[in-house]
């Protein structure tokens, strides 16, 4: 991770979960991350900690939701500025909606589509036309997917969720093809856990008692496992494309 001690990442989704521990890794690493997310004052509390601890990087709080693009590109203009540009995205931003195919709402369908897919392809977009701009010959981008995106899990109701994902894996290939094809040395990593522990039942309206008890009766990551898998592959050399990493919690019945 030498090679990256003062260099740039934007990590959406940054204020909870796998976001937060992806963001703290890199900054404990040596990094200039930007924490992206809608509640920046949970950002805030984080790199206040992280200051406190003598953090040898840097964690910024930006306020922003992946659903706008305005928000996204304010972002990247942003670390532009006042960063110097990002070498690193860690697509992170994601939800859920748990409903029929044939009785999710326009708005639910919305949420989940624009916020997993669309969100991250426009971020990616803006980052990738930043570092081209930049002459950024090195960066990396991340999507983190699911193992939802590559079967289609018994898992009635969560069906728009995983069709997300499986067009993320999509996403993930043409743009190391196109990278290829453009004769750049950026990388592209889709890193794709199964359980983890989060919050992303609690923000779909799950009550607590629920996610708690299917936590108790199943086992799963915790978010820190998943931002050890993108340290991994942020600190391989240039030359070795780490394309896909699939976790599952030793045990995992799925």
């Amino acid at each position: 991770m030498e090679r990256w001690q003062g260099r740039v990442a934007i990590v959406t989704g940054a204020s909870a979960g796998i976001g937060a521990a992806i963001a703290k890794l890199l900054a404990e690493s040596g990094m200039k991350v930007v924490g992206f997310a809608r509640r920046k004052e949970r950002v805030e509390e984080l790199a206040d900690q992280l200051k406190t601890a003598g953090c040898k990087g840097e964690l910024h709080a930006f306020a922003g939701d992946v659903r706008s693009e305005e928000d996204v590109k304010r972002a990247v203009q942003w670390t532009r500025e006042t960063l110097g540009g990002t070498d690193v995205l860690v697509s992170n931003a994601g939800v859920v909606a748990f409903g029929g195919l044939t009785e999710v709402s326009t708005e639910d369908l919305k949420k989940v589509l624009d916020t997993n897919l669309v969100g991250a392809c426009v971020f990616m977009r803006e980052v990738v036309q930043d570092m081209k701009e930049r002459g950024v010959n090195d960066g990396h981008i991340f999507f983190i997917n699911s193992t939802a995106g590559q079967a289609i899990l018994n898992f009635p109701g969560t069906y728009v969720y995983a069709a997300g994902k499986h067009a993320l894996r999509v996403v993930t290939e043409g743009l190391r093809r196109e990278l290829r094809d453009m004769g750049t040395k950026i990388r592209v990593t889709s890193v794709s856990p199964g359980a983890v522990k989060t919050e992303i039942g609690l923000a779909a309206g799950v009550p607590k008692e629920m996610v708690e008890l299917g936590y108790k009766l199943s086992v799963n990551l915790e978010s820190v496992d998943v931002a050890n898998a993108v340290l991994y592959a942020l600190g391989t050399p240039p030359h070795v494309q780490v394309h896909e990493i699939t976790m599952h919690p030793t045990g995992e019945k799925l």
